[in-house]
C-alpha cells in the first residue's frame, strides 16, 4: 500500500516525459480547398522547423500558390509552388540545406519540399509534387544542382486540391525555369495552421 502511494506521489510530482512527435501536421487552407501536410521534424529538423516558424508566425497567411508546373506531356504530374515569394517583410533568415542524401526522404508523389536558388538560400517558398520526381533528390557529389532539394514532409490529405491548382491557367510570362508556369490568378493561402 505504501509502495503504491509513493509511486502515485512520484507520478504526480514527476510526470513521465512524452516524446515530441516526429511529424507535425499543418493545414494549408486555400481558396481551392485544404491541403494537409505532415512535416518530418525528426528526419529534416532544420527544414521542417523553418516551415513551422513561418506557420506559427502566420507568415503564410494571405500568400498564394503562384506556380503550376505540369510535367512535360503529363498534366496530372508536376508541382505547385507557393509561399512568400521572397517578400522581405515576411522573410526569415535563409536556412542550411538538408539534402535527401542526409534525411533519407525522397521526392515522391505528395512530397513537400523547399524552393531555393543556391543550396542554403531557402526561406519561405515551398513546392508540392503531384507524382514522383527523383531528379530532385541529391546526387553523388551534392554540390550546386546535384545537391537536390530539401524534402521535409508529405501531403496526408488534399491531393485533389493539389491537382486542381496544378490545372490552373498560367500565362506565358515568367523567367528561367518558371517561364509559362505562373498562375494567372494565384490561389490564395488563406491560412496555415498546425492541426496536431
Amino acid at each position: 500500500m505504501i509502495r503504491r502511494l509513493l509511486l502515485l506521489v512520484a507520478l504526480i510530482l514527476c510526470p513521465p516525459v512524452l516524446a515530441a512527435p516526429s511529424k507535425v501536421r499543418v493545414a494549408l487552407k486555400t481558396s481551392e480547398g485544404t491541403i494537409t501536410v505532415a512535416v518530418d521534424v525528426r528526419r529534416a529538423p532544420i527544414t521542417a522547423n523553418n516551415f513551422l516558424a513561418y506557420v506559427d508566425q502566420k507568415k503564410f497567411d494571405g500568400t498564394s500558390f503562384y506556380r503550376a508546373a505540369p510535367a512535360r506531356g503529363n498534366a496530372a504530374m508536376g508541382l505547385i509552388q507557393g509561399g512568400i515569394r521572397r517578400a522581405a517583410i515576411r522573410s526569415l533568415l535563409p536556412i542550411a540545406h538538408e539534402p535527401t542524401s542526409r534525411t533519407g526522404l525522397r521526392h515522391v508523389d505528395g512530397t513537400i519540399s523547399m524552393a531555393r536558388g543556391a543550396p542554403g538560400s531557402a526561406m519561405g517558398d515551398f513546392f508540392i509534387l503531384a507524382g514522383p520526381s527523383p531528379a530532385m533528390d541529391a546526387r553523388p557529389g551534392g554540390q550546386g544542382d546535384s545537391a537536390g532539394y530539401a524534402a521535409f514532409g508529405k501531403v496526408v490529405s488534399g491531393m485533389p486540391v493539389v491537382k486542381r491548382i496544378l490545372a490552373a491557367k498560367t500565362w506565358p510570362g515568367g523567367a528561367g525555369a518558371m517561364k509559362g508556369q505562373m498562375i494567372r490568378k494565384p490561389i490564395v493561402i488563406i491560412e496555415a495552421r498546425r492541426v496536431d
